[in-house]
């Protein structure tokens, strides 16, 4: 079933409009909570709400409940957590679902809602469609505040549960750059890092409702690279909003993104004989590269749709525990049913105190294929299919590429771009590629 609403993470755009207000939020979570009553595998009437930073967040997260607790639900803020945090609780306590208000990477004028199910785990396509043909016409109160309950303890099990990743005081006489991107994470991950003895230099740790993902963050890492070699970091870690992606950078300043990320755990865990199923699942996103080290190494990579969401579906239908995506969601089943930034910083922290190299010389495991990507916004998204100039462009690139690259042209599911991918053997094949669909994109669509 097509979704109107849904995305590929959750219901997103900007505060105000009319998908990301008040009224739409009590809709939603009424809608979420009749779900819940058909789909039930517990008997808890617990719901988990937990929110990034963001000035809108407190009044849609209380129309929210109300639409909730409108159901018969017990709505129950755990206040601003990262997202992982309302996975975990959810799942730790049986509760009937857990929703975050966030828009992740996303500037602080947008907001959005993501749900999870009683599991853990982020609904499917299936399930949001429904959730969709549930929704009311109309909210019947707009507030019930009363109705919110507060955890104020939601950090706590967290905290332990991370902290526990790495030896006591494994990190003493190490400098860290921490970039939290005045999210969700400002709390949690500096609260780890520092007590397992890190010296922590930290950027955008002061949220003031608005300046989340402010030019920080996993989406900017050119602060964070400045900061480990002005003070001589062994790495830096950035997150996004809600701290579900980790972007990296070594102690020279050079960014590792997801795939790099990905890699270097799976190449590990394949050396030690403890990778799953001999597979890591990754997204068609992902550099082709990734693929020749881990087959390279005797392992497996598996690839999905785009979204983090996907790639839990598939590790659940493969039985493997390591998969994630190239922008920084990282997925370790074993410990977090969702995507978490700080257990993957702790597992890339993990090997490199085993192994006792540098992250510099860790990331040459994944030597990656020549690739562009680009992100065109545009006014309307119109069926691919259905453009005069741009289908013709990419089966004649993917001709020309044949088995030595590959195109990938999609719409985002949460914002209004076109997103371009040319991977290739030369970085001038890639770049004649990219041009050819840069101008076939503005021919066929309004670019903005």
């Amino acid at each position: 079933m097509k979704r109107q609403y849904f995305g590929t993470d959750g219901v997103r755009a900007p505060y105000g409009s009319a998908t990301m207000n008040e009224d739409f939020a009590w809709r939603l979570g009424a809608a979420a909570a009749r779900f819940a009553k058909g789909k039930m595998r517990t008997s808890s009437k617990d719901v988990f709400i937990g929110r990034d930073t963001r000035a809108s967040g407190p009044s849609l997260e209380s129309a929210l409940a109300a639409g909730i607790a409108s159901e018969g639900f017990q709505p129950i803020s755990l206040g601003i957590v990262p997202t992982p945090v309302v996975s975990l609780l959810t799942r730790s306590s049986a509760a009937a679902f857990g929703v975050v208000i966030t828009a992740s990477h996303n500037p602080a004028s947008d907001n959005g809602i993501k749900f999870f199910g009683s599991n853990g785990i982020k609904l499917t396509d299936s399930d949001e469609s429904q959730i969709e043909h549930l929704l009311p016409v109309s909210p019947s109160v707009l507030s019930d505040e009363d109705r919110l309950a507060q955890k104020t303890d939601a950090l706590a099990t967290y905290l332990e549960l991370t902290g526990a990743l790495l030896p006591p005081d494994s990190l003493q006489n190490w400098k860290i750059v921490l970039d939290t991107a005045n999210g969700a994470a400002c709390v949690s991950s500096r609260t780890v890092l520092e007590n397992l003895g890190a010296e922590l230099t930290l950027i955008a740790n002061q949220p003031d409702g608005q300046n989340i993902n402010a030019d920080v963050g996993s989406q900017h890492p050119e602060k964070m690279s400045a900061a480990v070699k002005t003070v001589g970091a062994r790495l830096g870690i950035a997150h996004d909003g809600d701290a579900d992606r980790c972007i990296l950078c070594d102690e020279n300043g050079d960014v590792l993104d997801g795939d790099e990320i990905l890699t270097l755990l799976a190449l590990r865990a394949l050396k030690q004989k403890q990778l799953e199923k001999n597979t890591l699942v990754i997204t068609v996103q992902s550099n082709l590269g990734v693929d020749a080290a881990v087959q390279a190494a005797g392992g497996r990579v598996s690839r999905t749709d785009v979204g983090d969401r996907y790639v839990i579906e598939r590790m659940l239908a493969e039985g493997a525990t390591l998969g994630g995506e190239s922008s920084g969601h990282v997925i370790c089943s074993d410990i977090s049913p969702t995507g978490d930034g700080l257990v993957a910083a702790l597992k890339v922290i993990e090997v490199m105190l085993e192994t006792g190299k540098p992250l510099s010389e860790l990331r040459r495991g994944l030597r990656k294929f020549p690739q562009l990507t680009a992100a065109l916004k545009v006014k309307d998204k119109k069926p691919l299919e259905s453009l005069p100039t741009l289908p013709a462009v990419i089966k004649k690139i993917e001709s020309e590429l044949g088995n030595l690259g590959r195109v990938l042209v999609r719409y985002s599911g949460t914002e209004p771009k076109l997103r371009l991918l040319v991977e290739g053997p030369t970085d001038e094949r890639v770049q004649s590629a990219m041009d050819q669909l840069t101008a076939a994109t503005k021919a066929d669509l309004e670019v903005v």
